[in-house]
C-alpha cells in the first residue's frame, strides 16, 4: 500500500502539511479530476475484502488496525479473527451469495461481521439500528436475507416483525450466552447461535472463489415515489471507493482515521473505515456522536482525520470557543456539505477542511481535496479519478457550465460503483438510462470543471445526515385507521437542515391527535423519520393529474411554522 515511486516522499509531506502540489494541467481536450497526493498500487482485480486485509496483515501486520475504548487491533489480529468468524458463518450454512442482515450498533463485532461476510462472498446488509417495526420487516423481506446478525438490546426489534419474515432462517446474536441463545430459538422457532459459539472448525482462510464483481453490500436509499431500494455494492465497490479518498486526500499510513457515525450507513463503514484500510492506517471507532466527549475522544485516540455531517458541524461550531479548541491532532476533517463558517471553522480548530459529492447508491462523485483553490470552497470539487461528471435536462441533454441541471454520473472502470437495486430492475433502468446514473440533485460545473450541488430534484428528505423516503413516512401514516392521506415533506425550524412535516387528511367522521399519530409512527419507523410538525387539512392539493402539490404545502407551512404543532415543542418524546 506505499506511494509508487513516481510520487515518493513529497506528496506525502506535502500532504502532512496540509497542503497539496498544483495539480498538473490536463491534455487539450482530456477531462479534469481531482488532484492524486498518493498513488495506491491497487489492482482492480485484488480489490476484494479477503484480498485487501490479507495484504495489510502481511505487509503490517503489527500495525493497529482498529482502537476501539482502549483495545488495540492489529492487522494481523483483525485477519485472523475475521478469518475464524467466516469459517463460523459458513459452518452454520451462510453461503456465497446469501443475503444477511446486520443489526448492530458500532463496535468492533459490526466490523468482523462485514469483513467475515465479504471473505466468503455473502452479501451483508446493513440495518438502521433506529428501524422498527413496519419499516424494518419491508427491508428484511425485500433483501430476501436468510440470517441476521443482531445483538442482544435488539432482538425484540426483530421478534416483533418474526411473523412476517419466514425466509429468515438463523440469528446470530451478540451479547448472549448458549442458554439464552437455546431459549430464543424455541421462542422464535429459528435457529440461534451465539457469537462466541460460532463453530471455527479452523483450516485455509475462506474464499478463493470471491471475486472483486461479486456482490459485498445492500445498503439501503431513501426512495422518492416508492420505497426504499437496496443498492447492491460489489467487492471493489468499497475498496475502490476508499482509494480515491485516499489518494486524493493524502491519507498517509500513519494516520488515525476517527469515526463516531453508524458503521451501517456508508460514510462510516466506507468513507472512513476502508479508506483507512486501503491507506495502511488505522480505525478510530466510537459508539456514536457527543458534542460534548467528541473532542477528548479525538485527543485520546490520536485522531488526524474524521468526518463531519452538517448537523454535527453546527452542533461543534456553536460551542463556545476555549483554549483546547486546538489541543488536538486532526489536520483534516471531511464536511458535507461545507457550511458557511468553514473558513472560520479551520481557523477556530486549527485544519483543513474537504468535501465529497458522493452517493450510497453510486460511489464517489467529485472530491474537494486539501489543496484546492480557495475561490472553490463552496464547490463538491473535482470529479474523481476515472469519474465522470455531466449536468442534464430533463431530456438528458448536456447542459452548459454554469446552467444549472440533473447531476450524472459514469465510471471508466468497471464494477467500482453500485450496480443497481436488489430486486427492482425498472428503478434500476430509470436510474442508469442512457448510460449515466441519474443522482436526482441538482447542480451544475463551472468553467474550470468543479461541482455546485444546487438542491434535490428528488422526493425525499434528508434529516441530521439520515436520508428519508418522503413515501415510507406517508405509508405508514396512511396506514393508522383514521388517516385518509397524507404528504410528507421537508421543511426548516431551527438547524439550516430538513425537518419531516406531514400534512393529514382524516377519514369523514374520524378524530386524531398529533400526539397519537406520533406514537403511532414511532412503533413503526425509524426515531428520526418521526414527523416533527403535523397538520391535519381538509384536503391536499393537487394537479389536473391528480399529484399533490407539496411544494404548495410547504412554502404555505414554512411561512406559518411557528403556528404548526411541533412535536418538540409539545414535549413529546420518542423511544429510540
Amino acid at each position: 500500500m506505499s506511494a509508487s515511486p513516481a510520487e515518493g516522499a513529497e506528496p506525502a509531506a506535502a500532504a502532512q502539511a496540509g497542503s497539496a502540489r498544483a495539480p498538473a494541467e490536463p491534455a487539450a481536450g482530456a477531462p479534469r479530476s481531482a488532484p492524486r497526493l498518493r498513488r495506491i498500487d491497487l489492482p482492480l482485480r485484488e480489490r476484494t475484502i479477503g484480498a485487501l486485509l490479507a495484504r495489510l496483515a502481511r505487509t503490517r501486520p503489527e500495525h493497529p488496525c482498529l482502537l476501539f475504548e482502549g483495545r488495540r487491533y492489529s492487522f494481523a489480529e483483525v485477519d485472523r479473527l475475521t478469518d475464524a468468524i467466516a469459517r463460523g458463518f459458513a459452518g452454520v450454512g451462510v453461503r456465497k451469495g446469501d443475503p444477511v442482515a446486520v443489526l448492530l450498533e458500532n463496535r468492533p463485532e459490526t466490523l468482523w461481521t462485514f469483513f467475515a461476510l465479504g471473505k466468503i462472498g455473502a452479501v451483508a446488509v446493513p440495518m438502521n439500528v433506529a428501524a422498527r417495526g413496519e419499516l424494518l420487516a419491508a427491508q428484511l423481506a425485500l433483501s430476501e436475507c436468510v440470517a441476521l446478525v443482531v445483538e442482544a438490546s435488539l432482538v425484540q426489534r426483530f421478534a416483533d416483525v418474526r411473523a412476517k419474515l419466514p425466509a429468515i432462517r438463523r440469528l446470530v446474536a451478540i451479547d448472549v450466552d448458549a442458554g439464552t441463545a437455546r431459549a430464543l430459538a424455541t421462542r422464535l422457532g429459528l435457529d440461534v447461535n451465539a457469537w462466541d459459539d460460532l463453530p471455527d472448525p479452523g483450516g485455509e482462510a475462506p474464499g478463493a472463489d470471491v471475486s472483486f464483481r461479486d456482490p459485498f453490500l445492500i445498503m439501503f436509499t431513501s426512495g422518492t415515489t416508492g420505497p426504499s431500494k437496496g443498492s447492491v455494492s460489489p467487492q471493489a465497490y468499497p475498496v475502490t471507493y476508499g482509494l480515491q479518498r485516499a489518494e486524493c486526500f493524502g491519507y498517509l499510513d500513519t494516520d488515525v482515521l476517527f469515526t463516531c457515525l453508524p458503521l451501517f450507513h456508508g460514510n462510516a463503514l466506507i468513507g472512513t473505515c476502508f479508506s483507512a484500510l486501503v491507506a495502511g492506517a488505522t480505525i478510530a471507532l466510537s459508539r456514536r456522536f457527543s458534542a460534548r466527549s467528541f473532542w477528548q475522544e479525538v485527543r485520546d485516540s490520536g485522531a488526524t482525520q474524521v468526518n463531519l455531517l452538517g448537523a454535527m458541524a453546527n452542533f461543534l461550531w456553536s460551542q463556545p470557543p476555549g483554549p483546547q479548541d486546538r489541543d488536538h491532532r486532526l489536520r483534516q476533517s471531511t464536511m458535507v456539505p461545507l457550511p458557511d463558517f468553514a473558513t472560520a471553522f479551520e481557523a477556530r480548530f486549527g485544519l483543513k477542511l474537504t468535501s465529497v459529492y458522493a452517493l450510497s447508491d453510486y460511489g464517489m462523485g467529485t472530491l474537494l481535496g486539501p489543496g484546492h483553490p480557495p475561490a472553490k470552497w463552496r464547490s463538491a470539487g473535482l470529479p474523481a479519478p476515472d469519474v465522470e461528471v455531466g449536468i442534464v435536462d430533463d431530456d438528458d441533454v448536456a447542459l452548459a457550465p454554469g446552467e444549472a441541471g440533473e447531476i450524472v454520473l459514469r465510471a471508466r472502470t468497471p464494477w467500482t460503483v453500485g450496480q443497481g437495486y436488489w430486486r427492482m430492475p425498472e428503478a434500476t433502468l430509470q436510474a442508469w438510462r442512457n448510460l449515466w446514473f441519474h443522482t436526482g440533485d441538482r447542480g451544475y460545473l463551472d468553467d474550470d470543471g468543479y461541482l455546485y450541488f444546487v438542491d434535490r430534484k428528488k422526493d425525499a428528505i434528508r434529516r441530521r445526515g439520515e436520508n428519508i423516503s418522503s413515501w415510507e413516512v406517508e405509508r405508514i401514516v396512511q396506514n393508522h385507521p383514521a388517516v385518509l392521506e397524507a404528504a410528507a415533506y421537508p421543511v426548516r425550524a431551527d438547524l439550516p437542515e430538513d425537518e419531516v412535516m406531514v400534512s393529514v387528511v382524516l377519514r369523514a367522521g374520524a378524530s386524531l391527535t398529533p400526539e397519537a399519530l406520533v406514537a403511532h409512527c414511532n412503533a413503526n419507523m425509524a426515531y428520526f423519520m418521526v414527523p416533527r410538525f403535523v397538520e391535519f387539512v381538509p384536503a391536499l392539493p393537487r394537479t389536473m393529474t391528480e399529484k399533490v402539490e407539496k411544494y404548495r404545502l410547504r412554502d404555505s407551512a414554512q411561512a406559518r411554522l411557528a403556528s404548526v404543532w411541533d412535536r418538540e415543542k409539545a414535549g413529546v418524546r420518542l423511544q429510540r
